[in-house]
């Protein structure tokens, strides 16, 4: 099993590049069962989640060529039920069900993994499709779903935590070839959502409103194939700032979308990190004098989830007290237990971590919990002092695409080593 040897103490600097976003990417992918059309994908970034994908396509009969960066897709004959083994392991697999429920009226496919940061049912993407007009059973791991029509439905997509994003994606797919108008209340305004509709309106799906909590879906009797660029990935680009800030750097990301990162950079700009947009390219580095800041992560446009653990770790190198409450998961500070062997004085008070920043850290061994916590552990690794093992980081290889590459490209001390 691989880990990360981090030699602490070089402050990052260069140029990075931004890759495509994995949250947008998974969802298209699947949407290309929508259609026995070819579909072309580029800026595809080459994760582990990625690949399962590409496997789960495979597995329901859809041919799947990767070149490079670049996807080819063509789903001419589907077998509506999914591969197990490949669809428990990773959450993102749950999104083929809007779509082979849309094209085929059925599908059967297995309870999703992923990492382990909390609770996140899936009973909002059931309710979707019961709404549409589907029968569903769980047995044996399975969720078996059949509709004999789908029907546009007023569907309300709100959660305990604010509105789901996989869920909003997969009522969107399933609805895209239902009779009629599909309304989709309280829905996700991510930007991966957005991506997702442009691709499907390519395609010629008929759908108003995506990036606002309310969609509207007319259906049609089908789609074509299209080719697609993925929007870049904005919590790769908010990792790479944050660590050049942590690490009292000075980097420029290319190929980010600011526009994506409101919350992230006003932060950040709070903080006394200082960001300088330079055409299309962003500047990133510390200013004077780091400042501790409250962060509260909300569903989008608000801090995202998958940067807080992030963020953390500058808050533990910025004398003073932060507070960040974790308002999308409720286990989402997993991270702290191995922050605090770094050095890291960290106090959890219900869905806020106290952080008593200011205190140098110094490397150890830390394992990793799940992706964005294995990020955090890396920027912290890249910020002590000494050396720092990160284990188990094929967490980090589910969604950041040669992450030590890219920051050895910057400066960083960082080696990849088989840990037996």
């Amino acid at each position: 099993m691989d880990s990360l040897l981090i030699k602490g103490g070089v402050p990052l600097h260069g140029e990075v590049t931004i890759s495509g976003a994995k949250n947008a990417v998974l969802p298209i992918m699947a949407a290309t069962l929508l259609t026995s059309g070819k579909c072309v994908i580029r800026r595809v970034p080459d994760l582990s989640d990625v690949r399962f994908m590409a496997q789960i396509l495979k597995s329901l009969g859809a041919e799947v060529k990767v070149d490079g960066d670049t996807v080819t897709v063509r789903a001419a004959k589907l077998n509506p039920i999914g591969d197990y083994d490949l669809i428990r392991k990773m959450r993102g697999s749950i999104c083929i069900l809007g779509p082979l429920l849309g094209r085929q009226r059925h599908a059967k496919v297995s309870l999703p993994g992923g990492c382990v940061i909390g609770t996140r049912p899936i009973d909002l993407h059931l309710k979707g499709m019961r709404d549409l007009g589907t029968k569903i059973t769980i047995e044996s791991g399975y969720i078996d779903a059949k509709a004999k029509r789908l029907i546009g439905a007023d569907i309300f997509l709100g959660g305990r935590a604010g509105p789901t994003v996989l869920g909003t994606a997969n009522v969107m797919m399933a609805a895209v070839l239902a009779e009629g108008v599909t309304t989709i209340e309280s829905a996700a305004c991510e930007p991966e959502v957005v991506d997702l509709a442009f691709f499907l309106s390519k395609m010629g799906a008929k759908i108003v409103g995506a990036g606002s909590p309310t969609i509207t879906i007319t259906g049609v009797k089908d789609l074509a194939g299209v080719e697609h660029e993925v929007i870049p990935d904005r919590i790769e680009a908010a990792t790479f700032a944050i660590a050049a800030a942590a690490t009292n750097g000075e980097i420029t990301i290319h190929g980010a979308r600011p526009d994506h990162m409101h919350a992230v950079l006003d932060k950040l700009k709070d903080a006394g990190v200082k960001i300088e947009r330079k055409g299309l390219a962003l500047i990133v580095k510390r200013g004077s004098r780091l400042k501790p800041i409250d962060v509260t992560t909300l569903p989008y446009s608000g801090f995202p989830t998958d940067v807080q653990a992030q963020m953390m770790v500058l808050m533990a190198l910025t004398p003073g007290l932060g507070i960040i409450t974790e308002r999308i998961f409720e286990s989402r500070f997993m991270h702290v237990s191995e922050l605090a062997r770094l050095g890291a004085d960290v106090s959890i008070e219900g869905p806020s971590a106290i952080v008593k920043g200011g205190h140098p850290l110094s490397g150890a061994p830390v394992m990793a919990s799940d992706l964005r916590a294995s990020a955090a552990l890396v920027i912290a690794g890249m910020a002590a002092k000494g050396t720092t093992q990160v284990s188990r980081i094929y967490h980090l290889d589910r969604g950041y695409e040669k992450i030590d590459q890219k920051l050895a490209s910057l400066g960083a001390r960082i080696q990849r080593v088989d840990q037996e």
